[in-house]
Formats: C-alpha cells, sequence, structure tokens
C-alpha cells in the first residue's frame, strides 16, 4: 500500500490542470503544498477542489487512505462520504432540530455521519403507514448539530433508490424512535457520478 504522500501525488495527478477550488486555490497550489511537505495543507486543498470538479471514486479512496495514515479521522470520514455519493448520488437539505421544549433531543449529535436517523420521506406502508427510511447524516460546516439548531445537511440513504423522488423544496421529517425529532427541506438531489 503506498504511503499518504505517495497518495496524495496520485491523487493529484487525476484532476485537470486547470481545476480551480471557489476560493481560487489551484492544481499548482496542491503541488506546491505537497513540495513543502504541508501534507494536510495538501488534502484541504484536494478536498476544495474536488467539491467544484467532479472526480471519482479512486480519487476519495485514496484522499481517505492517505487521511487515516495522517491521523485525521473526520477529513477520513468526510472522503468515505464523498465516494459514496459519487456511488449513490447526493441529496442535501436544510434541517431543524426540534426544541427540548418541543419534545426534541436533548443534547447536540456529531455531525460526521455517524448519526442513522428515521426518515419520512413520503413513502407508505400497505396500510397506509409512514414507512421511514435510515439515511445516515452529515452536517455541513459544523462539527455537530444541537437541539432548535438549523444547518445544511447531506444524507446517505441505506436504500438510495427510495429517495429518487425527492427534489428540491419537498418536505422530510427525522425520527429518532417514533417522536418528530425534527424537520428538513430537500434543497438538492443528485445522480450517481458513476
Amino acid at each position: 500500500m503506498d504511503d499518504a504522500f505517495t497518495l496524495l501525488r496520485r491523487a493529484v495527478d487525476l484532476l485537470p490542470e486547470e481545476a480551480v477550488a471557489e476560493n481560487g486555490q489551484t492544481v499548482g497550489d496542491v503541488r506546491v503544498e505537497i513540495e513543502l511537505q504541508d501534507w494536510e495543507m495538501a488534502l484541504d486543498v484536494l478536498l476544495e477542489i474536488a467539491d467544484v470538479h467532479p472526480v471519482s471514486t479512486v480519487f476519495w479512496e485514496m484522499l481517505a487512505e492517505a487521511a487515516r495514515q495522517m491521523m485525521l479521522d473526520r477529513s477520513r470520514r468526510w472522503c468515505e462520504w464523498r465516494g459514496w455519493e459519487v456511488k449513490h448520488g447526493t441529496v442535501r437539505a436544510t434541517l431543524t432540530l426540534l426544541g427540548t421544549d418541543e419534545s426534541g433531543r436533548r443534547s447536540a449529535f456529531s455531525g460526521d455521519g455517524r448519526l442513522r436517523p428515521l426518515w419520512d420521506i413520503g413513502n407508505r406502508t400497505a396500510d397506509g403507514q409512514p414507512d421511514l427510511n435510515i439515511a445516515r447524516l452529515w452536517v455541513e460546516f459544523a462539527p455537530q448539530l444541537g437541539p432548535g439548531e438549523t444547518a445544511d445537511v447531506r444524507l446517505a440513504p441505506l436504500q438510495p433508490e427510495q429517495w429518487r423522488h425527492l427534489k428540491p423544496g419537498d418536505v422530510i421529517a427525522m425520527h429518532e424512535a417514533r417522536p418528530l425529532a425534527g424537520i428538513a427541506e430537500i434543497i438538492e438531489v443528485l445522480p450517481p457520478h458513476v
């Protein structure tokens, strides 16, 4: 298996030379960071560029392994998440958790994809009852989400094909057990990139 530094070099070679992140960082900038042996910065720039330019699952696997070797656990999980999205598609939503005064959760949860709540996305059982679906949840731009808070989230459904009917503007409900835990409005649904 390649070391983290080799993996970063190989990953940058998978990007087009003209690739630029929203913040203006380029493939050339990544090469400079690699030359300076600033591996964590190189990884961060690669993540920024990959947010703008479609990349393969191989790219994400390389970055996940590099992050694992550098002991950057959250970055590793993020790269694994993004690789999953390439294969299965992306569902993004704005989630508002109920407050504790509304019988919502009592504490914040880690936003790094480990929580697997149930979702009412409109599917029904044969007798007309809500057929809840499981999806892991990643909070964008925040390490956690607490009662009464709102944030953009990414969802990784256990059965992605059951979520294909959703479109921006649809409202879905998050459950932890049967009580309602939050309401989310879909803001983006993208198909797999494979």
